[in-house]
């Protein structure tokens, strides 16, 4: 490494995904930086062509291992000036890491409040907001007295988690007997029944700059148990306005910092005039097809903006898209526990209006047993289209027509870790 190079400020990028769901290259000159990647092998594919160098590691939520690269890093190139992570189970880790090295940038105290729901509800409970009844599960015992009080069925989490992992719905104290609450701090909140929703966007610190409201058709929880899971955004402007109401005032009592979001609420109309609920959110891109919808069809890059602000830099300028088109997306889970490879697959591109990109392996090709849980599935879709009810017939539709099969092919150390259990997951049919 040349004398030149070390002089170059220092930025390293914690990577995991194998497709371009941040396209680093053209958020950061990667000539006038010395950008270090440290990724998982599974997403080396997605490190720049121009980065200056790569550390892989086994998984990018390991804070030992992470730290030890970083240290390889600095070895190397210099002490790091910035540290970027744009994938949720990272955000803990590089904040832990800006503590260390002394970086501008978030810190565990800041994200604590999008990663812990607990904390997260009770501040949002705290401003006033509408949140469904919640406390800390401590033990069966609190669960069953909690239920007693608010009504069956009820939610248990962990406190801390992503992609509803660990998540369960009780529908009545026969199912208590099932439940673990020895892996961490839980979380009981009584059942919601309202429409799931999602919402993206950009929030300045005082306001929201940009905002989509997309509804779920299922939800992330049956995602886990093979139910394939869709998104379409919503055209209601009544609905939207009380998202962007809601939204803003959630944002507001959580944080006077500017922060790119992925909330989630619930909404319900029975009365005729939509009614928020307070979910949970967190400080970073949502994932699934979220930010190439944005890209693709709004023309806003949501990555861009949430890589900028972990630079300390402004928000990007410009203004998604007006052109009245909705989209949404859809995604199947894998056909049987990962890695797996593939047996059979129908691609449905032509087969389905408002269908314009999907995101298959071929047979023979391996999905592997990754961490970024909504990239590695049994199929990828994204749509487009005029109004709501036609986005949502035509993912229906991809959801009914689409097949895809495959066999195991994890080690016996894979199965004893407990991956086989997955093989009684659907083979990703509605």
């Amino acid at each position: 490494m040349t004398t030149a190079a070390r002089r170059l400020p220092h930025i390293i990028v914690i990577n995991r995904w194998r497709e371009q769901y941040a396209r680093y290259a053209a958020y950061l000159d990667h000539t006038t930086h010395h950008v270090s990647y440290i990724s998982t092998e599974v997403g080396l594919p997605s490190v720049p062509e121009a980065a200056g160098d790569v550390v892989t590691v086994e998984r990018t939520d390991d804070l030992e291992a992470v730290r030890a690269a970083v240290r390889v890093l600095a070895v190397r190139h210099g002490r790091p000036e910035r540290i970027v992570a744009l994938k949720e189970d990272d955000l803990l880790i590089a904040a832990a890491l800006r503590e260390e090295w002394d970086c501008p940038g978030q810190r565990t105290g800041q994200l604590a409040k999008f990663r812990d729901k607990y904390l997260m509800a009770s501040i949002v409970a705290e401003a006033g907001l509408e949140v469904p009844e919640f406390e800390l599960a401590t033990d069966e015992a609190t669960v069953r007295d909690f239920a007693d009080r608010h009504g069956w069925p009820v939610i248990v989490k962990p406190v801390s988690g992503s992609s509803s992992e660990g998540v369960v719905k009780l529908d009545g104290p026969e199912e208590l007997s099932s439940l673990r609450l020895d892996d961490g701090p839980m979380l009981v909140q009584r059942f919601h029944p309202g429409l799931i929703y999602h919402v993206d966007g950009v929030f300045t610190g005082d306001e929201i700059r940009h905002v989509r409201a997309s509804r779920y058709l299922n939800t992330c929880l049956g995602f886990r148990s093979g139910d394939f899971l869709g998104s379409v955004e919503e055209d209601d402007e009544a609905v939207n306005r009380a998202i962007r109401e809601a939204a803003a005032d959630y944002l507001r009592a959580l944080s006077d910092e500017p922060v790119v979001f992925h909330l989630e609420l619930f909404v319900d109309s029975a009365s005729g005039v939509p009614r928020c609920s307070f979910l949970e959110v967190g400080a970073r891109v949502g994932g699934a097809e979220i930010p190439f919808l944005w890209r693709e069809v709004h023309g806003y890059d949501l990555m861009d903006a949430a890589f900028q602000l972990q630079l300390q830099r402004p928000i990007p300028p410009g203004e998604p898209g007006t052109s009245g088109e909705v989209c949404g997306f859809l995604i199947v889970p894998a056909p049987a526990a990962r890695p797996c490879r593939i047996t059979e697959v129908t691609p449905m591109t032509g087969q389905v209006a408002g269908l314009y990109a999907e995101a298959l392996l071929e047979v023979g090709e391996v999905l592997p047993l990754a961490d970024a849980y909504y990239e590695h599935v049994g199929g990828r879709f994204r749509f487009r289209g005029a109004d709501s009810a036609g986005v949502e017939a035509a993912v229906i539709a991809a959801a009914t027509g689409f097949r895809v099969t495959g066999v195991w092919v994890g080690t016996p150390q894979e199965a004893a870790d407990g991956h086989a259990d997955l093989l009684t997951t659907p083979a990703g049919r509605p």
